[in-house]
């Protein structure tokens, strides 16, 4: 008797040229150009409810507007202040159920009233990446992505192409991730995560390509939440 074969996710979003990675299918593409978009929902996304300016938010470290990469125990995770009172932890793929116990067990002794779910296939997550990034944005977005204004580690949940996205600026590589400096000027390279809900992901895609398309962005393979 032949054996199952085990089931894979999928994202919303269409994978061209598609592979499995982690269980989930995701483009096989890999981008030579700068800019690059990619697909990022196989992430584990589990979100905190509670208090928005307590002894949860003191467990978690982290206030609204801003983030922290940390490991509560499954490894690293970022950790994302949302909203007042709400937190998205992202971890890698699979390990969700893990995650969503390890935040539960931290806020056990808090004595507030908490809820800790997991979204991670109801949600849709894109990063956008590069030198293009902040001009993508701005042609769907009014927020004003400076490094003065929005630097690396900040996060906002604003209207993106019309879609209620969180946006969280998570710059990758360089040598420090404070301050107003552009990445650029400490090796890093610019980078935007977006999470919406999931029957909105496609056409966040399809918008935010069209909006790179003068600048040359790229489609690019899943990367992971470390990458």
């Amino acid at each position: 008797m032949s054996e199952t074969a085990p089931p894979v996710a999928r994202s919303p979003i269409a994978a061209s040229a598609a592979t499995v990675v982690d269980g989930w299918e995701v483009s096989a593409r890999a981008a030579t150009g700068a800019s690059t978009l990619s697909d990022e929902t196989p992430l584990a996304k589990v979100l905190v409810r509670a208090p928005f300016d307590g002894a949860s938010r003191e467990a978690l470290g982290v206030r609204f507007g801003r983030t922290l990469r940390t490991d509560v125990g499954t490894g690293e995770v970022l950790l994302v202040g949302s909203a007042p009172g709400e937190w998205l932890a992202l971890g890698a793929p699979g390990t969700a159920t893990a995650l969503q116990a390890a935040l539960e067990e931290r806020l056990a002794g808090t004595g507030e009233f908490t809820s800790v779910l997991d979204l991670t296939h109801g949600r849709a997550l894109l990063r956008l990446q590069g030198p293009a990034a902040t001009t993508v944005l701005a042609g769907v977005c009014a927020i004003d992505f400076a490094d003065g204004v929005t630097p690396d580690g900040s996060a906002l949940r604003t209207s993106v192409a019309a879609v209620v996205t969180d946006v969280v600026r998570d710059d990758r590589g360089g040598t420090q991730r404070s301050g107003a400096a552009a990445p650029e000027a400490n090796g890093g390279v610019r980078s935007y995560l977006l999470h919406c809900e999931r029957s909105s992901g496609q056409y966040l895609w399809d918008a935010l390509l069209d909006a790179g398309a003068p600048s040359a962005v790229e489609v690019t393979g899943f990367r992971g939440s470390s990458s």
